[in-house]
């Protein structure tokens, strides 16, 4: 049951067309995904439709069994929101790849690893979120999409704006918001919902806009998005950040055969007119003027990794160049070179959980692979004998399960599914010890 409030004021906003809204938020939902490009994984058993704004993105006619599919495990693809990958859009017209990037609310990573694949190996993003309980499928989330680009942070929108100023060319805030646009998907949200919950989203908002505002460099580009229809979330915060944070509105293109409403300003996805949840989505860009460049902050300590473990490391990637290493106790850390000092200040003034990704662990006298670096693109498979596993048996990999080797070299061995790399085992003659997280295992299929 749609809240009576929430009919009333769609009928006020929207009319008699407000109907066909109510029809289709008691539909089903639509399922999508969008491709990693660690393999071409379009062999669902069911047919599938591109989504028409972005290359990657697909419509599943029917929902399937994700859990029981190693290849979503391996991060192949990511099952995401069809409207929220409009956020490209905004990506290809104002961004440049080679741009440092924050997605301030970015849990539970879609939009992150979207924004990861469209900077590649020439920027950076800082992919935060506040709420620590959720840092975790962020984290694990980024780690399987597999691009090093990444840290991983948990602060506050002031954080940012107070220790990171005129730092970030480009800052995506996803806004939490009264969640309207997930009735279709999400039932609990009906509950949750009430119009004093609209007006706290809305003040929340504002309050996130003017904390980070400062950490957006004059002349940056901000994406403001939510999953709400109401204008108090959407178009009025969009007229006051144009008016008292000082930016200019940009229009995003689109094609008028998908269904997407232009507002003023931004643009409306609505259930009843295209297929996808509810989604809003406004540009910026901030009005441009002389500023301080961002002052990077030497670490506290000189980064370190032990030389012998980091030769041996080295031969683990296809380009070892590219790579920066950190060592913490005993862990060790990949991450872009291009970025060195700027991630190392970050650390240093900053709450960083994840800088690139996790690639040695010292065991004994000696150092063994992470999970993550058999996640990360950039790895060289050549490095470790593979062995490829038959479903069965890589989803009893993925339950944490021992393993019987059946010809299969002693020592650590990288297992696959399908060619695609799933995480690390060890032959230690009569098992195969699993290495795969615990804390990612199959809990229930």
């Amino acid at each position: 049951m749609l809240p009576i409030e929430f009919l009333d004021s769609m009928r006020q906003l929207l009319g008699a067309e407000a109907e066909q809204l109510f029809r289709a938020l008691d539909g089903t939902p639509i399922t999508s995904i969008r491709l990693n490009d660690k393999k071409d994984v379009l062999t669902f058993p069911c047919d599938t439709e591109e989504v028409p704004w972005h290359i990657d993105g697909y419509y599943l006619t029917e929902r399937i069994s994700f859990t029981t599919d190693p290849l979503f495990h391996a991060g192949c693809y990511y099952v995401q929101e069809a409207s929220s990958m409009f956020v490209q859009q905004a990506l290809d017209e104002y961004v440049q790849p080679d741009s440092v990037v924050l997605d301030l609310c970015a849990a539970p990573g879609g939009k992150s690893t979207l924004i990861s694949q469209f900077l590649g190996e020439s920027g950076l993003l800082v992919s935060n979120e506040v709420v620590r309980q959720r840092l975790f499928i962020l984290s694990e989330n980024i780690q399987k999409w597999g691009n090093g680009n990444v840290v991983v942070t948990h602060n506050s929108a002031a954080d940012f704006g107070e220790r990171c100023p005129n730092l970030f060319d480009c800052i995506l805030v996803d806004a939490p918001c009264s969640g309207e646009g997930m009735f279709r998907k999400d039932p609990e949200a009906r509950k949750e919902w009430s119009i004093k919950n609209v007006k706290m989203c809305a003040e929340r908002q504002r309050s996130i806009l003017m904390d980070v505002w400062e950490a957006l460099k004059p002349g940056g580009v901000l994406v403001y998005s939510t999953c709400t229809f109401n204008e108090e979330e959407n178009e009025d915060n969009a007229q006051w950040i144009s008016e008292c944070l000082g930016a200019e509105v940009l229009p995003l293109h689109y094609d008028p055969s998908w269904g997407i409403e232009e507002s003023f300003p931004g643009y409306h996805f609505y259930p009843h007119k295209l297929k996808g949840e509810g989604f809003y989505i406004c540009a910026f860009r901030k009005h441009a003027e002389p500023f301080a460049p961002y002052k990077i902050k030497e670490p506290k300590r000189p980064t370190f990794c032990n030389p012998e473990y980091e030769k041996v490391m080295r031969t683990w990637l296809q380009h070892p160049e590219r790579w920066a290493m950190r060592q913490n106790d005993r862990f060790m850390t990949a991450y872009p070179m291009a970025y060195k000092a700027l991630i190392d200040s970050l650390c240093t003034n900053m709450t960083c959980v994840l800088t690139g990704f996790g690639i040695g662990e010292e065991r004994g006298k000696g150092v063994s692979p992470q999970h993550s670096l058999s996640m990360v693109k950039d790895f060289n498979r050549g490095a470790f004998p593979n062995v490829d596993l038959q479903r069965e048996q890589a989803l009893s990999y993925l339950r944490t399960e021992t393993l019987v080797p059946e010809n299969v070299p002693m020592g650590t061995v990288l297992l696959t599914y399908e060619d695609v790399p799933l995480g690390f085992a060890k032959n230690v003659g009569n098992r195969l010890n699993n290495q795969y997280p615990n804390e990612w295992r199959i809990r229930n299929l």
